[in-house]
Formats: C-alpha cells, structure tokens, sequence
C-alpha cells in the first residue's frame, strides 16, 4: 500500500500543460570557454582558437546568404545555369557552417548564430537589396570567397603551430578545399567569351 500512495503522489506532479514564457540566465557567455574538457588543449588556445572560428564563422554565413541571394535574384542569357550553380554552392556553404559551429562547441565554445551578429562581426561588404548584374553578383562571391580563404590559411597555420589539430584539418580539407573549388566555378563565368563565334573567313563566303 506505501508504495502504491508514493507512485501516486510522484505522477501527481506530472502535467501535460507546457511551462511557456520560461527565462533564465545564460548557461555560459559567449566568447568563453569550458574549463575542464580532456581534449589536450590548453584553456588559451581554446579560446584563442574559438574566437578565431567564430570569425570565420560569420564570414561563411554571410557567403552562405549572399550566394542565396544571388540565387533568387540573377538574371540574363546565364540564368539557369546560375540560378543551379549558386544553389548549389550555397548548400556546400550550409554544410560548412555546421562544420565551423560544432568544432566551436566542440572546443567548449559557443558559436555565433542569430542574423544581427552575424551581421555585426563579418568582414563581408554587405550588398544592396535590390537587384544586380551578372558581373556584380559574381565579383561579390569572389571578393566573398577570397576574405575566406585569406582567412582559413592563417588560421590553419596557427593550429597548427598551437597543436590543434583538428581544426587545421577541418580548415584545410573542407573549408579551403571547398571554397576554393567555388572560386574556380564562379571565376569561369567572367570569362569574355562571347556565346556565338563566326569566323571571317566563313563570313566572307557568306556574302
């Protein structure tokens, strides 16, 4: 009987009406790091390394929306083709958001995530709403993509140098890699090439 009137009293407290506009303090700042994690990396370097990441964070983030961007708005003869390239590097960007935000968590930081502080830590010029050509659209990738990489190669060398390991090959084998791939795709199309070539020999005998 005891236990029956204890079971009872513990379900009792139990209630299925959500707990709604719940607050509290934050569990950690950002810009911290936690102290004891065994991952064989000092305290420092940990934060010297997060901040560094959270940098390059903001800055892929906001490549990431502007090749969304770009992908909405593009426009002439190279429409189509576009409109798929730049969706799908914007999806290889979304992937390597995840990557740079989880090695931040991962090193006991917290990685930046709402759109205003991106938008307040990023190097990346921001573009106007409206719509532009072409040539614009893809100059602002690039000079996107190269703020990036200037970034992802001094970054690597310096966990390198520091014994972090695993962001050097997270920076070399993703983010580099891919960034620089999407510069290669991206570059090709401000190529002057015109889309029909006639010969003036072909010409002459035309007329």
């Amino acid at each position: 009987m005891p236990t029956k009137r204890n079971n009872h009293r513990s379900t009792a407290k139990i209630s299925a009406q959500p707990r709604l506009h719940q607050s509290a303090n934050e569990i950690q700042a950002y810009g911290t790091v936690n102290h004891l994690l065994p991952l064989e990396l000092e305290e420092p370097v940990r934060l010297e390394i997060t901040a560094q990441l959270n940098q390059l964070l903001a800055d892929t983030m906001t490549l990431r929306d502007l090749y969304k961007k770009s992908h909405w708005q593009t426009a002439g003869p190279t429409f189509y083709q576009l409109h798929l390239l730049f969706d799908k590097h914007y999806d290889e960007q979304v992937e390597l958001v995840d990557a740079i935000a989880e090695r931040i968590q991962l090193l006991g930081g917290v990685s930046i995530a709402m759109a205003a502080d991106v938008a307040e830590t990023t190097q990346i010029a921001r573009p106007p709403r409206g719509r532009e050509v072409v040539p614009v659209q893809l100059s602002r990738l690039l000079d996107a993509h190269q703020v990036i990489i200037g970034e992802v190669r001094k970054l690597a060398r310096r966990a390198s140098d520091l014994g972090d390991d695993g962001t050097n090959d997270l920076l070399i084998s993703q983010v580099l890699r891919t960034n620089e791939l999407q510069v290669w795709f991206v570059s090709e199309h401000l190529v002057n090439v015109p889309l029909v070539q006639v010969k003036e020999a072909a010409a002459a005998g035309a007329a």
